[in-house]
């Protein structure tokens, strides 16, 4: 046994050994943060490779293939950072696991995408220009894939910093920036940006007022009762039959156009009936969930559970059937223009479209979404199950109200302008709470100017980041479109 290793030699390959474990360890560390952004790649050289299947044999087959990449780039963006407004409160309190809320995002968002997305997209975003003033048919492909790009690229920039944008605001601006870049000012629908510039405003507003609307509610009906759990037997079934109502008309409005046209009334009829049938369900159901529980905050926490993750879901299927055709129009327009040489207000989504777009979704949000969803589920302000419901319920109510007065809000700045509602409305509350408890005591505490702002419930760095995002969207989008629109057409000219 001549050959064996000596007791120095075994010592001096355990060293050599452990130096190759930990450069293998160094080298995973070193990797790991490329994995996401190859597997993204992948899936776009694999769009790309899909529309050279159905476009291959034809002479604009290139810009074709062009178009489905960034196309894919851009629904990859969609799910790294618009889906996590519909998961992030559910996350937050807790109610579901990043792994759980991420699964159930991307069955839904491909489900609403594929089974109610819209098949009748308006390419040119809302009307926002006339696509007549752009005669030519290839300065107008040109303006679509800038369009594309330059949304793609900004919603990229916005998850990475770690800011909540529009994805369709985004689209907006591409479009509009493409177009003056390809035709003008004149070129531009101005009534229409001015609605847009108004839902900046709106959206948020309206969608924090009745999240703060709901969760003053919740607090006087059930929190602040003496018996907490026989007023939630009475109110939390009245708030998921509103819940279920909302969704059902806003779905039958928006969902179902594929089979059959809706108009609000019966909308509402509709939804009316789903949330009765949905209440006489759940009142028994909360009853006896309900049974041997303790009269506290955190048993009501629990009932509140199950209806908050059905509502992430229904928002999420929600957001599949109506943003993602949204985004993917201007490939749309781009197929559309390339196939019969020519273009219309309005043009049909082939079905391979609508896939890519699902599917990048799902890679988006399973590879690049936590991040998003971390950030409005928790950074922003505390979440419990119920300040999360009515986030949920704030953006289903806002949205169908929108859709009913004609405005075109961001379901984006609804939800994020809830969580918003939910955190200054705690402020709010907390300082009226210390001002009635120390007017009964007889003297009013005064707090120092520092620790009142340390007790503050909803941090500021996030509100003006967030804030200044949507602010500079439309003209960020317009102005990064217009240069990509200049580069394309001198580099092919």
């Amino acid at each position: 046994m001549a050959n064996e290793p000596q007791g120095s030699q075994w010592k001096t390959l355990d060293k050599d050994l452990n130096r190759i474990s930990q450069v293998e360890l160094a080298a995973t560390y070193v990797a790991r943060p490329l994995v996401g952004p190859g597997i993204a790649l992948a899936f776009i050289v694999v769009a790309g490779a899909v529309a050279a299947m159905f476009f291959g044999q034809q002479p604009s087959s290139y810009v074709v293939i062009a178009a489905a990449v960034f196309g894919a780039y851009m629904a990859v963006n969609i799910g790294a950072n618009d889906v996590a407004n519909n998961m992030g409160p559910a996350v937050g309190a807790n109610a579901l696991t990043m792994g759980g809320a991420i699964v159930i995002a991307a069955l839904c968002e491909s489900a609403g995408a594929l089974l109610a997305g819209g098949d009748v997209v308006s390419t040119i975003s809302k009307g926002i220009i006339d696509p007549a003033s752009v005669a030519d048919n290839r300065i107008f492909i040109w303006a679509m894939m800038a369009a594309l790009i330059s949304s793609a690229l900004w919603v990229n920039l916005a998850t990475w910093v770690g800011a909540p944008v529009s994805t369709t605001h985004s689209v907006v601006g591409g479009v509009m920036g493409a177009g003056i870049a390809a035709a003008g000012f004149g070129v531009v629908n101005w009534s229409s940006m001015g609605m847009i510039a108004a839902s900046w405003v709106i959206s948020p507003v309206l969608g924090g007022a009745v999240a703060a609307m709901f969760l003053a509610f919740i607090k006087a009906r059930i929190i602040y009762q003496d018996d907490k759990i026989a007023a939630a037997r009475t109110w939390v079934p009245v708030l998921v039959g509103i819940m279920a109502g909302v969704f059902a008309a806003y779905l039958a409005l928006k969902g179902l156009k594929k089979i059959i046209a809706i108009d609000m009334p019966l909308a509402l009829v509709i939804g009316l009936v789903v949330g009765l049938v949905t209440y006489a369900i759940s009142a028994p159901l909360i009853r006896q969930k309900s049974e041997g529980m303790e009269n506290r905050n955190r048993s009501v926490k629990i009932l509140f559970g199950l209806p908050l993750v059905l509502s992430a879901a229904l928002l999420s299927f929600a957001h599949g059937a109506n943003d993602v055709a949204n985004a993917v129009g201007p490939l749309a327009a781009i197929v559309h223009a390339s196939e019969f040489g020519g273009f219309e207000d309005k043009v049909n989504i082939p079905t391979w479209v609508m896939i890519i777009g699902a599917f990048g979704i799902s890679f988006g949000l399973f590879l690049f979404g936590p991040k998003l969803i971390r950030m409005v589920g928790s950074q922003i302000t505390k979440l419990n199950p119920m300040r999360a419901y009515c986030v949920a319920l704030s953006a289903a109510i806002t949205v169908i109200v929108a859709s009913w007065l004609g405005l075109p809000v961001s379901s984006t700045h609804i939800a994020v302008g809830g969580v918003f509602g939910v955190g200054f409305y705690r402020e709010w509350h907390m300082e009226r709470r210390l001002r009635q408890i120390g007017g009964k005591a007889g003297e009013v505490k005064r707090i120092a100017v520092e620790e009142r702002r340390r007790r503050k419930l909803v941090r500021r760095s996030h509100f003006m980041t967030i804030v200044a995002a949507w602010v500079i969207t439309v003209p960020a989008a317009a102005l990064l479109s217009g240069i990509v629109f200049w580069l394309l057409n001198t580099l092919v000219n």
